[in-house]
């Protein structure tokens, strides 16, 4: 199990790494990924060849060190801990009341606290990247394919 983790964390830095160089190339061009144990998608409207010479590109530079590359600003990471600080702290704005009128008379409060997940959850986001999402050292990791697997999506096989 460890070992499919392990795997699935350093896909997912490189999909980051990858996704950034990308996102140079093709600055207006939407675009995500999502990874696995045995490697990673890419999904946006991007030339085949493209994709290869960025996964290359993205392997190199995280083995020579550009640990930064592993961490991106739109991964579901950061979506997921804003979201669920933001349902907590709501939760936590309710505790007490007991009727809607009380509710709704915390409202500027859960706003507060919405405010403050939202300032708060990326950043957050970004250390669960850095210490449990993502592995930039991807030890002995290679790349067997890129291929096309759909109209605006690419499939990268690593080992």
């Amino acid at each position: 199990m460890r070992n499919l983790i392990l795997a699935t964390q350093r896909n997912h830095a490189l999909e980051h790494a990858t996704i950034h160089i990308l996102s140079e190339r093709f600055p207006r061009t939407g675009m995500g990924g999502h990874s696995n144990p045995t490697g990673f998608f890419v999904v946006g409207n991007l030339p085949t060849e493209a994709v290869r010479e960025a996964v290359l590109q993205a392997l190199t530079r995280l083995q020579n060190g550009e640990r930064q590359l592993a961490l991106h600003p739109g991964c579901g990471t950061n979506y997921a801990v804003t979201g669920g600080l933001t349902a907590l702290l709501s939760i936590a704005g309710l505790v007490g009341t007991r009727n809607t009128r009380e509710r709704m008379e915390r409202l500027p409060l859960l706003m507060l606290l919405s405010i403050f997940a939202s300032l708060f959850g990326p950043p957050l986001g970004m250390l669960l990247q850095q210490r449990l999402t993502t592995q930039a050292d991807l030890g002995s990791l290679q790349i067997e394919s890129v291929t096309r697997a759909g109209t605006n999506l690419h499939r990268v096989i690593t080992v």
